[in-house]
């Protein structure tokens, strides 16, 4: 059994599905954060295998790209979070109102 491309390209497909699902009925910010990284890791996976297929290190670079913005959207994202559950306890993204002041 060769694995080939289009394994990838599925792979990809269901981590993306999975992140966007997760990401439109969850409420909890900390989840949305983590559903949003896994569709990251899903376009990075698409990247990396068209890459390869075609030859190209365009799909590598872009990956690095792609896990710098991850990177600082963590960043931002956890202090983003933390500042609303040290105010309210068990809070969810509706409760943005809280950092205004």
């Amino acid at each position: 059994m060769v694995v080939t491309t289009s394994w990838y390209l599925t792979l990809a497909a269901i981590l993306f599905s999975m992140g966007a699902v997760g990401l439109l009925t969850r409420r909890n910010p900390l989840i949305m954060i983590m559903c949003i990284e896994l569709m990251l890791n899903a376009v990075n996976l698409t990247f990396v295998s068209l890459g390869s297929e075609l030859g190209d290190l365009g799909g590598q670079l872009s990956v690095f790209f792609v896990l710098v913005v991850a990177a600082s959207e963590v960043v931002v994202g956890l202090a983003v979070v933390v500042a609303i559950m040290r105010r309210r306890q068990g809070a969810t993204v509706d409760d943005l109102s809280v950092l205004g002041g």
